[in-house]
């Protein structure tokens, strides 16, 4: 059986397995994350680049307690007897802002751990070519 992983040694029969080298895909990732990774390290860049993503989740709550008059009138009279319209402004934009950060941020640590397997395969994969030969 000719596995594409494993090279036959015909002077003492015996198979030995190669660590599979980096694919085309994995390499292209290195090389976008070595340049990326600082710039999106940072918080204004997260900020900016998820704030979109923070207002889908804000913008909804928005939405339901202004509309909410519409269909629960008492509610409506204690909300407006109560109500500080910057106190909901706050709210919001402090939840939009934590959502852009936290999602940006996230994906940032998953792009990390991706990255840091992706380095460890390919110096496990030189460790083994340089053991062999």
């Amino acid at each position: 059986m000719n596995h594409p992983f494993t090279q036959k040694n015909t002077d003492d029969n015996l198979i030995v397995t190669l660590r599979m080298a980096l694919t085309e895909d994995e390499q292209k990732f290195i090389d976008y994350w070595e340049r990326e990774r600082e710039r999106q390290k940072r918080v204004f860049y997260q900020l900016w680049v998820g704030l979109p993503i923070g207002l889908l989740f804000a913008i909804p709550i928005l939405v339901n307690f202004l509309l909410g008059r519409f269909w629960y009138k008492r509610a409506d009279a204690v909300g407006n007897a109560q109500f500080n319209p910057m106190v909901l402004v706050i709210a919001v934009l402090g939840i939009a802002v934590f959502m852009a950060i936290f999602q940006k941020k996230f994906k940032w640590d998953q792009q990390e751990q991706r990255y840091q397997e992706f380095k460890a395969k390919m110096n496990k994969s030189k460790r083994a070519a340089e053991e062999q030969g």
